[in-house]
């Protein structure tokens, strides 16, 4: 399989944009911080679509495994794939690649749709693991972690559907994102 230098920087690039929007975080008191992390994986799969999208995720998720501080507040490691907020670690290739689906669409119904699928399956995922961590029933773990979050997270991939349409055009103007993604709109 033949990768381009322009695909590797441009996995990359987002990489790093994944890595810089996980830093600033808001401690909540269930161990699982506000972060703009959703934003960032929705917009890396609306602009760089599902196959790209996704190998950016996992190559940050790798990242943080081996103790790169990339993931929420710096840090990195793996107890946290194990810890309270690894579901949502694992959920973000799910996000990314719904979204990335959802790029590909002209219908902006069809692409927010993609995308909320996408943000429910990583919340899925988030509440799980929280539940079987903190030995909590589904319900209560559900109330903890996901509904504080639903209404930051689903402005969150509104917000990067939209801030995907200009940065895929200028991306494409400069010859940087293949045609085989289309624009978002």
């Amino acid at each position: 399989m033949k990768i381009s230098t322009k695909t590797i920087v441009t996995v990359g690039m987002f990489t790093a944009v994944l890595s810089v929007l996980s830093i600033m975080t808001i401690p909540m008191p269930s161990g699982v911080p506000v972060t703009l992390q959703t934003f960032a994986m929705a917009l890396c799969g609306y602009v760089l679509g599902a196959k790209k999208g996704v190998s950016s995720t996992l190559l940050y998720i790798l990242l943080g495994t081996i103790g790169v501080p990339v993931f929420a507040g710096m840090t990195g490691g793996p107890s946290w794939l194990v810890g309270y907020s690894g579901g949502f670690i694992w959920g973000f290739i799910f996000l990314t690649l719904l979204c990335g689906l959802g790029g590909k669409q002209k219908n902006i119904v069809i692409s927010l749709v993609l995308g909320m699928a996408g943000l429910a399956v990583c919340h899925l995922f988030g509440v799980l693991q929280f539940a079987i961590v903190a030995s909590s029933p589904f319900p209560a773990a559900f109330v903890t972690v996901s509904v504080p979050y639903i209404l930051k997270d689903v402005i969150s991939v509104v917000g990067a559907y939209l801030a995907a349409i200009p940065i895929r055009k200028a991306l494409r103007a400069g010859n940087i994102l293949n045609e085989e993604v289309r624009a978002a709109a």
